[in-house]
């Protein structure tokens, strides 16, 4: 089957694009997230494309005050990959590796945005994240991060939100590859184990230039995926060494406040000092969420909305330990360098983790 895909100069198979994804679980995502230098106002907005399970599932999400509004979104894709937009949610590439385009029409819940994503800094292609468990690939990802800027306006019950890109800054990326999508396989794989799982994600804005930091690692703290990056408006500067310290908030998985560590291949080491404000919940993105889990099928088109009260959610049960939690960020250079800065420090930690004391599937730190 020919779709409009087929008339770019995009493919990677003899196929046609619409039987490019030969796994069942290959995807294809974009990802946002925004926010306010000064003041509470965090975004953030997903588009997924599962080829194989021939669906397209969308979400945008707002914190303001104490509440964390989603929206959600599912249809049957009938193989049409560029017609990206899943009911109220659209993602638009205006101008490849620069500027994209995100709008959110859910009048009726009170949910309307219209924002762009400008670039601050190119792309970083990320090494490439490839794990097995037993004789099946958990993951073989490729996954492009980039930090920027937005301009454009969002609106929640009514309130309106100016965006310019003084003051509004945030991170995209673009993954695709195997992960795991849809519903689960109801024969388990006999060397699977028990799943374990450590992630930390760190992309931070500072004045002049970005710093991106990420960390997969094994149940005893080795890293099986890991990289550290300083980038201006116009290069990337890939660290020689990159490390990180966490401390969790005590009864959760969730971190109370963390270090990174980037030396340069000139010696020069920046020392991140990261303090959470606010949390993001991620599975108002889908990211395990029971209802609009990433890939699962709605019927040709289906919608929802939710809202979270963070004065009352539990950071204790296993549901909530993904997270995006926004932080005021310190960078602290050994030849004396200095300054502010404000990004995220996405986490999620599943079973054992032998570094911070984590012994079983959802153990608690102390």
């Amino acid at each position: 089957m020919l779709t409009k895909a087929d008339d770019y100069p995009i493919h990677q198979t003899p196929e046609p694009i619409a039987y490019s994804g030969t796994n069942r679980n290959f995807y294809d995502r974009y990802f946002f997230n925004g926010y306010a230098l000064e003041g509470e106002l965090f975004f953030a907005a997903s588009l997924g494309v599962y080829p194989y399970l021939n669906v397209m599932d969308a979400s945008f999400c707002v914190i303001t005050g104490n509440k964390q509004y989603n929206v959600h979104a599912s249809k049957a894709m009938h193989m049409e990959r560029l017609d990206t937009r899943v009911g109220p949610v659209e993602i638009e590439v205006i101008e490849p590796l620069n500027i994209l385009r995100v709008t959110c029409t859910d009048e009726a819940n009170g949910l309307t945005a219209d924002v762009c994503f400008n670039a601050r800094t190119p792309v970083l292609e990320e090494p490439r994240f490839s794990r097995h468990i037993g004789s099946q690939t958990m993951m073989d990802v490729t996954r492009l991060t980039q930090n920027g800027s937005y301009n454009g306006w969002l609106e929640v019950n009514g309130e309106r939100f100016e965006l310019d890109q003084t003051s509004h800054w945030g991170t995209r990326d673009r993954s695709w590859g195997i992960r795991s999508v849809g519903m689960r396989d109801p024969q388990q794989n006999p060397d699977a184990g028990s799943p374990q799982f450590f992630w930390l994600w760190a992309p931070i804005n500072f004045p002049d230039g970005a710093t991106f930091y990420h960390l997969n690692a094994n149940a005893q703290g080795e890293p099986w995926n890991s990289s550290g990056n300083w980038a201006s408006s116009s290069e990337i500067e890939h660290m020689s060494d990159a490390e990180s310290q966490v401390q969790y908030k005590s009864g959760t998985r969730i971190a109370a406040y963390a270090e990174i560590y980037l030396t340069s291949k000139s010696a020069e080491t920046l020392k991140l000092d990261m303090t959470p404000r606010q949390t993001f919940y991620m599975k108002g993105l889908g990211y395990g969420h029971p209802e609009w889990g990433h890939g699962l099928y709605h019927g040709e088109l289906d919608t929802g909305f939710e809202v979270y009260d963070l004065d009352k959610i539990s950071d204790a049960e296993p549901g909530n330990f993904h997270v995006q939690a926004i932080c005021d960020v310190t960078l602290t250079g050994s030849k004396g360098r200095k300054e502010a800065g404000k990004g995220v420090l996405e986490q999620l930690v599943i079973g054992p983790y032998a570094p911070y004391g984590f012994n079983d599937l959802v153990d608690l730190a102390q």
